[in-house]
């Protein structure tokens, strides 16, 4: 029997079995009731409940995040013959590393999918551990359609600091920059800053149609000095204020190994000067490289600047970045775009969000429209990862699955979302469950044994139950199996086989050399 895989496409339409509202839409709908509290940051009617009244969900909210920096860092590591540092590992990047084949919609909104399977547990057997299933929660956006996005405004930041001399940093960055280059449209333009000590512009924004000029200052690129990532960022930013153009996709692009030694060394003057930039319509996507890599300053850079961060290490990847996914994906889809699951107490016992630890969100701050949520560009796929277990004989109504976003244009906010049953998820997870299903469950359990060692050792943040109340998102679901690498690698050598898929295969070549490791 094959999983079951109920998947709603709304974009702004209402199903029977979906839910789609905008701001005006909602109103009716959100009205405060009688025992709900007032102000923006009240919780919508449905959560209001009295003192001592148990609640109606289990609420996870969280910032959509595209970010697979991550994965991109452990690959480099494995592939050194070393452990990647645990705090780099965060599972939702692993998963979303992964082509999830989710349904697109046909507008400007999110598909919601949802399937899942069990871990443990037996059809109609009271096994020791427990019902506990996965569920797999998919959100898609639209793909940009061939010669529609919008024209692009780049400004790239590059750190020629005496540490991109290695191979694999400075000299891979120029490479793809050149590649680039020569894919850009004409109504295109670029602009080029460089930072070591101090930051100097090296061409001040100029038309894609002007490529020798832009392949000369490429060539002109040399690692030096110690690293002011904040003398680079400030005039990146001003360089790129001075090119701004109405209408076009303005965003700066930051590549570096993250380690800044001069100036401001530490997150917070940084953060606050890319968050404003980034209200003023100046997106961020950071671009990571090199063996020794400030991964946590990269990712919180990216969070602030309304963009995403990823990874390089290889010349193949990194011209395919730049090339590839970088033209394609410069405009947005949605802002702000944040995911909240209900869980029905009467069904389950607990659960966990898997990953998602930087990206945590109140659950009355899923409708105030100020709380910072994640950029979401066209044609990609979030999916997070739930354990949850169910309470004996549970069927029917399992959760409810909202997505809000804002227009990227207008920032009027929008919703939709669609209703899980326990039905709805597979009798096995690696028996009955999807071959993309599966992948992302692999990938997940190995970025947990990463993170966490042993696998008979469990994550000391706490479940979710009736008494820890509906703002805790993650923890370790009682009884759930810690599944090892030699599981992991039975598993993912027959998704390999089963999807052809190179990165599936690169996955499974990566649970080996952990192994070995």
């Amino acid at each position: 029997m094959t999983a079951l895989s109920v998947t709603l496409v709304a974009t702004g339409c209402t199903g029977e079995e979906g839910r789609s509202t905008n701001d005006e839409a909602g109103k009716a709908a959100r009205a405060p009731q009688a025992g709900a509290p007032a102000g923006p940051n009240r919780r919508p009617p449905e959560e209001a409940r009295l003192p001592g009244e148990a609640p109606s969900r289990y609420l996870s909210t969280f910032a959509l995040d595209v970010d697979t920096a991550s994965y991109g860092f452990a690959r480099r590591a494995l592939t050194e013959g070393r452990r990647p540092d645990p705090s780099t590992v965060r599972p939702e990047e692993f998963v979303n590393q992964f082509r999830q084949d989710y349904a697109e919609p046909s507008g400007d909104g999110f598909s919601v999918a949802a399937d899942g399977g069990r871990l443990t547990g037996s059809p109609g057997e009271g096994a020791a551990d427990g019902d506990i299933r996965l569920l797999r929660v998919g959100l898609q956006t639209r793909s940009a359609s061939a010669g529609t996005r919008r024209d692009a405004n780049l400004t790239f930041v590059i750190d020629t600091s005496g540490s991109m001399a290695e191979p694999g940093r400075l000299d891979l960055v120029k490479d793809a920059l050149h590649t680039l280059v020569d894919q850009l449209r004409p109504s295109d333009s670029v602009a080029i800053v460089a930072y070591e000590d101090r930051a100097r512009l090296v061409r001040e924004m100029t038309p894609a149609t002007r490529k020798p000029e832009l392949h000369r200052a490429i060539d002109s690129l040399s690692a030096g000095a110690s690293t002011n990532l904040e003398a680079g960022m400030v005039l990146g930013y001003q360089v790129a204020r001075r090119g701004f153009r109405e209408g076009v996709t303005n965003r700066v692009i930051l590549t570096s190994d993250g380690l800044a030694n001069t100036g401001a060394t530490v997150a917070a003057p940084i953060l606050r000067r890319v968050s404003d930039e980034a209200a003023k319509g100046v997106s961020l996507l950071c671009v990571g490289v090199g063996s020794d890599y400030g991964d946590k300053l990269m990712e919180q850079l990216a969070d602030n600047g309304d963009g995403r961060a990823v990874y390089v290490s290889e010349r193949a990847k990194a011209r395919d970045l730049f090339s590839r996914e970088l033209p394609a994906t410069v405009e947005l889809r949605a802002r702000d775009a944040k995911a909240q699951v209900g869980f029905d107490p009467q069904r389950v016992e607990s659960y966990r969000l898997i990953g998602f630890d930087d990206r945590g969100l109140r659950s009355e701050d899923f409708r105030n429209d100020a709380a910072d949520g994640g950029e979401i560009g066209p044609g990609h796929a979030v999916t997070a990862l739930f354990a949850v277990r169910l309470k004996p004989d549970a069927e029917g109504h399992l959760a409810d699955i909202t997505v809000r976003w804002a227009d990227p244009d207008t920032r009027k906010a929008q919703e939709t979302g669609r209703t899980v049953t326990v039905e709805d998820l597979a009798p096995g997870l690696w028996s009955d469950g999807s071959p993309r299903l599966r992948v992302s469950a692999v990938a997940a359990l190995f970025a947990e044994h990463l993170r966490d060692g042993d696998p008979g050792h469990a994550p000391q943040s706490p479940y979710v139950t009736p008494s820890a109340g509906p703002f805790v998102t993650r923890g370790l679901v009682p009884g759930e199996p810690r599944i090892g690498l030699d599981e992991l690698s039975g598993h993912v050598t027959e998704l390999a086989s089963a999807t052809e898929d190179r990165d599936v295969a690169e996955l499974r070549d990566l649970i080996s050399r952990a192994r070995g490791v």
